[in-house]
């Protein structure tokens, strides 16, 4: 897979075509709407991505990929890029008036193991995550229409009409035209316009009246072995921390209540000579920088009709605990599944209202746990590597078996043949897993489900599994029956 920075003349290469009508049309091109995309083209639904900027973000805003994530990234085809374009977060260290005073370890350290091979967070840039999805889709014969704004939305029982207003820069002009899908997916950020032309509330709370600017520098005066804070008197901080496979490092900034923050290169280097000993001429550059202030908020609901909400359109984090990306991701792991049974196997459109029964309860959790974290009262632990999440209560959660409860995440585990249980579920396809039993079962479509047989795998324990195409276990039990039921109910293929 090759990488390369998209400029404007690459727009053309997802270029809406006029009178086309898609499955799914995705409003913004950041790494929820790259990762449904993705999902989408490979499960062969024909997909348009449109994005107002020019270009895919630039800065490195959401850098913390959790260990959950990771394996979504795995699924989708690209976590050897994102090891290798990335690293582990370095440890911490607080400076005071330009001397070390120690170590600040902020994360809890794991051990991989056989059942959980990711380990967390990982580091890498927004901006090389965003290029690897974006690779990955051109792969899958997708891609973006870049400068392209959607200016309307309106929605009728066969599909969606999206006004699209596409500025064509060489000419100056401005091109409008009105463009079909069946479904629509709002991928388009805290301020999303789909929200907005929808009418859809979001109910949340301040987690901090101070303002916060982040922004992507070089330093090379800086060793780049540590995540580099330095607290103010005021209970301010800043804090640089070295972007792994560049020359870059992250700068976050707390900054005095009721102060504006300067995003100039100018003000940049002023407040890191301000806050730090390094003087403002050794940050040689500012790459990117934006300011924020912390806020919590969740949309009043994830669905309209045939429109949906995703990532940062349905949910806002603080950015302590680095959930707000990694939850996005698997918003869009979620519905990509759901969209592709619809479209491509004649699922019921009710299984589509599972996507809010089961992402919106779990946005709601990790809003919480991330304010928890900017305020203090919790620790980078467990919780935030995400591994833990789940679906027991959701609505397509059926039975038990062994050690697992339909709606536990599936495990990995190494297999006789040299291969991992993560090898086998990669891909589109449900799996269903017998351990140790030999069960008789229904007659299985081998392209929508595929069956590998165990002799015994704690983790899981005695009994079937089968692994939604999101690497949960949607139904479980010591036996077949009610198998065949719950596949018909999301569209499998099972001879009656």
């Amino acid at each position: 897979m090759e990488l390369n920075s998209v400029k404007e003349a690459d727009a053309d290469a997802g270029a809406v075509v006029d009178g086309a009508v898609v499955d799914v049309l995705i409003v913004g091109a950041g790494p929820t709407g790259l990762a449904l995309a993705c999902d989408l083209r490979r499960r062969g639904v024909s997909v348009q991505v449109v994005e107002r900027a020019a270009r895919l973000f630039p800065g490195s805003r959401g850098k913390g990929v959790q260990p959950r994530t990771l394996e979504v990234l795995d699924d989708l085809g690209v976590v050897e890029q994102m090891l290798a374009y990335g690293g582990p977060a370095p440890v911490g260290m607080v400076w005071r008036n330009g001397e070390r005073q120690g170590e600040h370890r902020m994360f809890e350290e794991t051990r991989p193991t056989a059942a959980e091979p990711y380990t967390g967070p990982w580091l890498v840039p927004q901006w090389r995550t965003q290029e690897i999805l974006y690779a990955r889709l051109r792969e899958l014969g997708g891609g973006v229409a870049f400068g392209t704004a959607l200016t309307g939305l309106a929605q009728d029982g066969d599909g969606v009409a999206a006004e699209l207003s596409t500025e064509a820069t060489a000419a100056g002009t401005t091109a409008a035209r009105t463009f079909r899908a069946r479904y629509a997916v709002a991928a388009d950020g805290g301020r999303s316009t789909v929200r907005g032309l929808l009418g859809i509330g979001m109910t949340g709370e301040s987690v901090d009246p101070a303002p916060m600017l982040v922004a992507d520098v070089r330093i090379p005066a800086l060793d780049r072995l540590n995540w580099h804070i330095f607290p103010a008197e005021d209970g301010s901080f800043l804090a640089l921390c070295p972007l792994p496979g560049t020359a870059d490092f992250q700068l976050t900034a707390q900054l005095k209540d009721g102060s504006t923050p300067d995003t100039s290169a100018a003000g940049v280097r002023a407040l890191v000579a301000a806050r730090t000993h390094l003087a403002a001429s050794e940050v040689t550059h500012v790459l990117w920088s934006s300011d924020f202030r912390p806020r919590a908020a969740l949309a009043d609901r994830f669905r309209d009709g045939r429109i949906f909400l995703a990532g940062d359109a349905a949910h806002v984090h603080s950015p302590a605990g680095g959930q707000g990306l990694n939850t996005s991701v698997q918003d869009a792991y979620n519905l990509g599944w759901k969209l592709g049974q619809v479209l491509r196997h004649g699922a019921p459109a009710a299984l589509l209202d599972t996507y809010e029964q089961e992402r919106r309860p779990v946005a709601a959790d990790m809003l919480g746990l991330s304010t928890r974290i900017h305020r203090g009262e919790a620790s980078r632990g467990a919780a935030t590597r995400q591994l833990g999440l789940g679906y027991r209560e959701g609505p397509l959660s059926t039975g038990a078996a062994g050690a697992l409860r339909s709606g536990d995440r599936a495990p990995d585990g190494p297999l006789p043949d040299g291969t991992t249980l993560f090898d086998t579920l990669r891909g589109p396809h449900f799996t269903l897993l017998t351990v140790g039993t030999d069960p008789e079962l229904p007659p299985l479509d081998p392209e929508l489900v595929r069956v590998r047989k165990l002799d015994a795998y704690a983790p899981y324990g005695k009994g079937l599994f089968l692994v939604r195409p999101d690497g949960y276990v949607g139904w479980a039990g010591d036996d077949a029956r009610g198998l065949a039921d719950w596949l018909r109910a999301v569209g499998g293929s099972v001879a009656p």
